[in-house]
């Protein structure tokens, strides 16, 4: 041994060849026992533990990551121990090696954010509340500061020389990262006015876009319409366009029909006492035909003194058109697929050349989009089926077989 001291005392390149062969060998075996003991015993724990956000860690390789920073750090503090190694070049291999586990707390930190965001979307306060743009903001944030910390070690510079140059292209920073800002800005109103979640059905018209929100990020909002495309929207269009969100109606428990039938107004008349004791013949109209015949009565016998009672102008007579509104708010009344707690009514609208409108302005108890349109058509089936028991006629426009009912004879050249 001392013969060796003594030709390294007399050899010192040899000593320093030897020390940076030792730093080399160390820093083998640190990764390897990092990577093959550590790590290994930190799988064994994570499959043993029930704690889930461990298997989450390891599904993103975190700690694998970490395991870079062994070799690293074996490099950073053993060439200080190697002898005769020039002051810059030992300078170079300290900012080397310190850059070097800069970039490996970048990665195990973006990959730490990535294991908090899928443990977050597999939670219940996740519901309809994704945090997947706050992350990619977060991880925005590490690789720009990541990487001034980086430069700043591998010159040995201080990193706030660097930052107080960042002021200077800050110009040049907000065009490069114009969207980005905006979507951020519009993720933040939207999660405070929660405007929009995951799951919701939306409508923005501009885009052509009416469907289930499937994914909310920083930059896109991803939408499949109802005939199974999908339309990608930025973020930053659902805070400066507007667009409805059919969220409330699916938690009030009632969807609105709004809709109208049109009457022939040449069918519209009074009804004389042979239709009334018909009509009151249907369970509906029972108790509103006997009320409205009492009051007639008593509102009648005030003109027949000094007026003609025969006339229609000096008395007060339901009609069908009337008449029908009552059986239609009734039947609706009854309908078992009619939220009953909120608004019901039928109304007339104002006349047009198609006739005369009757709206229906009522919600159904089931919001599926199926069960809805079911419950609209009985609703209409019916209406069309009864409107002809009050001596009505739903209008349409003529067509060819109107025409041809008129007789043939009747378009026949002459002789």
């Amino acid at each position: 041994m001392s013969n060796i001291l003594d030709i390294l005392d007399q050899y010192p390149f040899v000593a320093t060849a030897v020390g940076l062969v030792l730093v080399v060998i160390l820093a083998y075996i640190a990764d390897t026992v990092a990577k093959k003991v550590i790590l290994t015993t930190i799988k064994r724990l994570v499959r043993e533990t029930n704690f889930e956000f461990d298997d989450v860690l390891q599904e993103h390789d975190v700690f694998a990551r970490l395991a870079h920073l062994a070799p690293a750090l074996a490099i950073y503090f053993g060439t200080r121990l190697v002898p005769g190694v020039h002051v810059q070049v030992d300078l170079v291999v300290q900012h080397v090696a310190a850059s070097t586990m800069v970039l490996v707390g970048i990665s195990a930190t973006t990959a730490f954010l990535s294991a908090i965001s899928q443990t977050y979307a597999t939670s219940k306060l996740a519901e309809g509340r994704p945090i997947e743009a706050y992350v990619q903001v977060a991880k925005i944030a590490v690789y720009i500061l990541g990487g001034v910390v980086f430069v700043a070690t591998l010159t040995g510079r201080s990193p706030l020389i660097l930052l107080s140059g960042i002021g200077a292209v800050t110009a040049v920073l907000l065009l490069v990262f114009r969207d980005t800002i905006l979507s951020f800005v519009a993720s933040i109103q939207m999660a405070s006015y929660d405007m929009v979640r995951v799951g919701d059905w939306i409508e923005v018209k501009q885009y052509g876009a009416d469907g289930d929100v499937i994914e909310l990020t920083l930059h896109t909002v991803k939408i499949r319409n109802f005939d199974n495309t999908i339309t990608t929207i930025p973020t930053s269009t659902l805070t400066d366009q507007p667009f409805k969100n059919w969220r409330a109606m699916t938690e009030a428990g009632g969807r609105r029909i709004k809709r109208s039938f049109y009457i022939d107004m040449n069918s519209v008349r009074f009804l004389d006492e042979g239709d009334l004791d018909r009509l009151e013949k249907f369970a509906s109209l029972k108790d509103y035909i006997g009320q409205k015949r009492a009051e007639l009565v008593e509102f009648n016998k005030s003109f027949e003194n000094d007026n003609d009672p025969g006339l229609v102008i000096n008395s007060r007579r339901l009609t069908n058109v009337g008449t029908l509104r009552a059986y239609l708010v009734n039947y609706l009344r009854s309908h078992p697929k009619v939220h009953q707690d909120m608004t019901l009514l039928v109304r007339q609208l104002n006349p047009t050349p198609d006739g005369l409108p009757i709206e229906l302005y009522v919600f159904t108890n089931d919001t599926g989009w199926v069960a809805y349109e079911d419950i609209q058509s009985d609703i209409f089936d019916h209406i069309f089926s009864i409107v002809p028991e009050f001596d009505l006629r739903v209008f349409q426009h003529a067509t060819g077989g109107d025409f041809a009912s008129l007789g043939s004879d009747r378009f026949d050249p002459p002789e």
